[in-house]
């Protein structure tokens, strides 16, 4: 058995990162969101596709068009198809079907493999083709729709969603899940050849040292008034009720405790009305998003639908102590005392006395947050998919190892 680690990718060429010990590979990147786009998977798929252009390999992106992309507007490395608005998501669009464009595309200039990060419509379409075309294909579970639907009133449906999604990714050669959490949840549900691929973080762009005293003041906090964040979509599926039950918990202990919220989403303008005392940032960007990190005190995370949640990574990079539920990247990240705390999944009352322990908690957060992401170099995380690309390529088959790293068999 040939095994894939982060560590075993051979680089002799360390100028320009570039695998001199492979070929060029050619892949196909389905997905349904992709930077500029604001999300975790978009900034995840982009860090990936930029990975392996500067290693050498041939990318072409298949994606829907956006609203504001007109026809012909596309470039060489990337195919745009019809797509409408996915609901509750407005500025987001799924793909329709494609298969037409795919053939054409692909009988010219075959991929040596096929990436399908989204199980709409248009990811179908190529999965359904790719198989007919012997192309081997991989997928991402990047989202938990059937958990979302509880959120959205079609709870009803998540049967059905689970049904599909396990039928979509059984049919890929290996489903690769950023958690070792997730993957043994998927591998109960009935889905086969999973594995952890996690997501990096990038250091260089957050860091302590970005903590603006002008941005505080900006909030309203002092140098030693305590500042909650939250990072990332404000809508239903993200829990923020919590964060905000939590705030008022910690602003009865320290009456000047500021709360700031980073993000836009159906639940702005509605949260803004109901809690003038909170401060709405808006979407933010590169280093304005990385000070933005670094100028509170702890970052408060209450989801319960995240398959990986980028923002954990990110925040504690910053120097942020993390309080979460135990599970997703958290549960694999976050050491009680060192980086932050855990609660039970689902207890909010032991979320919210998490949420004050860490004020109450004399920790160099600044030094051991950090700390404990450093291993998580993107190097790290585009050796490991290299090599994952390789061995399907060549017809291995995932194989599960006790510790959670990837493994091969021939078929």
């Amino acid at each position: 058995m040939a095994r894939a680690t982060p560590d075993d990718g051979h680089r002799p060429d360390t100028r320009s990162g570039l695998n001199m010990a492979s070929r060029s590979l050619s892949l196909a990147l389905v997905t349904e969101t992709y930077p500029p786009e604001v999300n975790g998977v978009a900034m995840t798929l982009g860090r990936l596709v930029g990975g392996l252009e500067a290693r050498g390999h041939r990318i072409r992106i298949v994606r829907p068009r956006q609203k504001d992309e007109k026809v012909g507007q596309e470039t060489h490395n990337q195919l745009l198809t019809q797509g409408l608005p996915i609901p509750r998501y407005p500025e987001l669009r799924f793909g329709l079907p494609a298969a037409g464009r795919l053939r054409k595309s692909w009988l010219t200039q075959p991929p040596d493999i096929l990436h399908i990060a989204t199980e709409g419509p248009l990811g179908y379409s190529a999965l359904s083709l790719a198989r007919n075309l012997s192309i081997p294909v991989v997928s991402t579970f990047h989202t938990n729709f059937h958990s979302y639907s509880r959120h959205y009133g079609i709870g009803w449906l998540h049967g059905r969603i689970e049904s599909y999604l396990r039928w979509f990714h059984n049919r890929t050669a290996a489903t690769l899940v950023p958690t070792r959490a997730l993957s043994d949840a998927l591998t109960q549900q009935g889905f086969r050849n999973v594995g952890v691929l996690s997501r990096g973080v990038d250091t260089r762009l957050f860091h302590p040292g970005r903590r603006c005293a002008t941005l505080r003041s900006y909030w309203g906090a002092q140098e030693n008034d305590p500042v909650a964040i939250v990072v990332g979509r404000l809508a239903p599926e993200k829990n923020l009720g919590l964060a905000l039950k939590a705030f008022s918990d910690l602003r009865s202990i320290h009456p000047r405790t500021r709360m700031v919220f980073v993000g836009d989403g159906p639940l702005r303008k509605p949260l803004e009305r109901r809690h003038p005392d909170c401060h709405f940032a808006g979407n933010r960007h590169g280093e304005d998003l990385a000070t933005h990190y670094a100028s509170a005190d702890l970052f408060l995370f209450p989801s319960l639908t995240e398959t990986f949640g980028n923002v954990v990574t990110e925040a504690l990079a910053s120097g942020l102590p993390v309080v979460a539920y135990d599970c997703a990247a958290a549960a694999d990240l976050i050491v009680n005392g060192q980086n932050g705390f855990l609660a039970p999944p689902g207890n909010a009352a032991s979320f919210i006395a998490a949420a004050v322990q860490v004020m109450e908690t004399n920790s160099p957060w600044r030094q051991t947050c950090p700390a404990s992401v450093r291993h998580l170099d993107w190097e790290r995380i585009y050796n490991t998919y290299e090599a994952l690309l390789d061995e399907l390529i060549a017809g291995k088959s995932l194989s599960p190892t006790p510790d959670g790293s990837f493994g091969f068999v021939a078929d």
